[in-house]
């Protein structure tokens, strides 16, 4: 485990200790130094190797940096077109004598958003983004506005039914997911309930009242500005229409980039889609997601406002997510390092060591800490969960109940420091549109108690 152990600890030394010379504090330089040593400590000298590395572990979240540019583009097209000014004044007007009833009331959106969409990174690049400038005028920091966006996004990405995280989890140990849905509305719904008491009491217990420029009623500022809400209404729709089962589901944009002939018939039946998916990196074009917020951005420019400031629209939204692209693409690099130095097989083996009487904390661990260097929930399953979930059906524990506990910790090991993609993704975007840094890591830290609730929530239904 020492050579997990001693690239984590440099990455948080790096980024804590803003006093070290030239490299004090710097995110991406942190990323690559990590990645950097968790190859040599894996006896990795071959350059061809590092750079292997380097497009494995970019390759592996493409889809997350693609998501990241078009989000901010999509982002800056909403403002626009007026979008966040019609959704944030008619929620201002709405909770103008209770700022903290508001953040409560856009923490549940984004864990709506997040049940629809299935994917915390999409909802918060999707919904929470518009929620930035009235977080910020009640005074929290950007931290704070990034956490709380990954909390409700990230809370609502494991909650039924566009739950990535129980499907999965149910179809590694071989159940039922409808079961396993069921009882996440229930324990998901704890996890929020806890939350949202945390965020209530602890992180707004300084906020400030906002000032009100205007007399007019949430109602008759949205009647007024209807218009501005269509992009957002027919991402939700195409959203709706991917993700539906039975004879109405319809992938919209797939189908789209299908009917395209692929150049030479590359693409064979599958079409300009089918060739797009084989190429590295330019493949997380493809992810439905992605592609879903593209028709958004197309249909936000069949507005005059917007396309006539396309150059605009443009420039400010590369702009804004420019230093995030660079974070995620150091997180890449390290991510690449982590496979290729073996630092992932390390905690793999790990767990398939343990003894029978030890498999439930120690596996557990196991799984929080691969979602904690991957920062990502599934492939802290994929790597993990495969084994772990039938050993644990082996001891007697009930499929559901494992596969239950298995997505629940899973997700909690992806929200925790150092390496929560959506935390990198977030904290970018607010950075942008506040204009300020925004520090990630204390941003994760801000989220722990989500995290914390969900390791216990899972860890209980493992003893129940």
């Amino acid at each position: 485990m020492i050579i997990v152990i001693i690239p984590i600890a440099v990455l948080l030394l790096v980024i804590l200790c803003k006093k070290i010379p030239v490299i004090g504090g710097n995110l991406v330089v942190a990323l690559i130094l990590t990645g950097a040593l968790s190859l040599l400590l894996g006896k990795v000298f071959n350059p061809v190797d590092w750079v292997s590395a380097l497009i494995d572990g970019i390759d592996r979240i493409a889809w997350v940096l693609a998501l990241s540019f078009f989000g901010s583009l999509y982002s800056e097209a909403q403002v626009e077109l007026g979008t966040v000014n019609t959704i944030m004044s008619s929620l201002k007007a709405r909770f103008k004598d209770s700022p903290k009833a508001m953040v409560i009331c856009i923490v549940l959106v984004l864990v709506l958003a997040g049940s629809l969409l299935g994917d915390a990174i999409a909802a918060s690049t999707v919904v929470g983004v518009l929620t930035i400038g009235t977080l910020a005028s009640i005074g929290l920091t950007g931290e704070m506005i990034c956490a709380i966006i990954v909390m409700g996004a990230a809370m609502g990405s494991i909650m039924p039914p566009m739950t990535q995280a129980l499907a999965l989890a149910s179809a590694l140990v071989g159940t039922d997911p409808d079961p396993v849905f069921k009882l996440g509305y229930l324990t998901v719904g704890i996890v929020v309930v806890v939350t949202c008491i945390y965020i209530y009491y602890y992180m707004l217990r300084n906020v400030k009242k906002m000032e009100i420029p205007t007399e007019k009623k949430a109602s008759q500022i949205l009647r007024e500005n209807w218009t501005t809400l269509i992009p957002l209404f027919a991402l939700i729709l195409v959203v709706f229409f991917r993700t539906i089962n039975g004879p109405l589901k319809f992938d919209l944009m797939v189908e789209l980039l299908k009917s395209i002939p692929g150049p030479g018939d590359a693409g064979g039946e599958g079409g300009f889609y089918g060739l797009l998916t084989t190429i590295p990196i330019l493949k997380g074009i493809a992810n439905g997601i992605v592609l879903c917020i593209i028709f958004a951005i197309l249909v936000c420019f069949l507005f005059p406002k917007v396309h006539r400031n396309a150059g605009r629209v443009l420039k400010n939204g590369t702009k804004n997510v420019s230093k995030t692209l660079a974070i995620q693409a150091g997180a890449g690099f390290m991510l690449g390092c982590f496979y290729m130095g073996g630092q992932i097989e390390t905690v793999q083996a790990f767990a398939q060591g343990l003894d029978v009487r030890v498999l439930i904390w120690g596996g557990a661990v196991a799984l929080t800490l691969i979602g904690m260097l991957t920062g990502s929930q599934s492939t802290a399953q994929n790597t993990i969960f495969t084994f772990l979930g039938p050993a644990l059906v082996s001891i007697g524990i009930n499929p559901t109940i494992a596969a239950l506990a298995g997505a629940h910790i899973a997700a909690a090991g992806q929200g925790a420091p150092p390496a929560d993609l959506t935390t990198f993704v977030v904290a970018g975007i607010v950075g942008g549109a506040i204009g300020k840094k925004v520090d990630p890591l204390v941003s994760m830290f801000y989220s722990l108690p989500m995290c914390i609730a969900l390791f216990i929530v899972g860890m209980v239904a493992l003893y129940i």
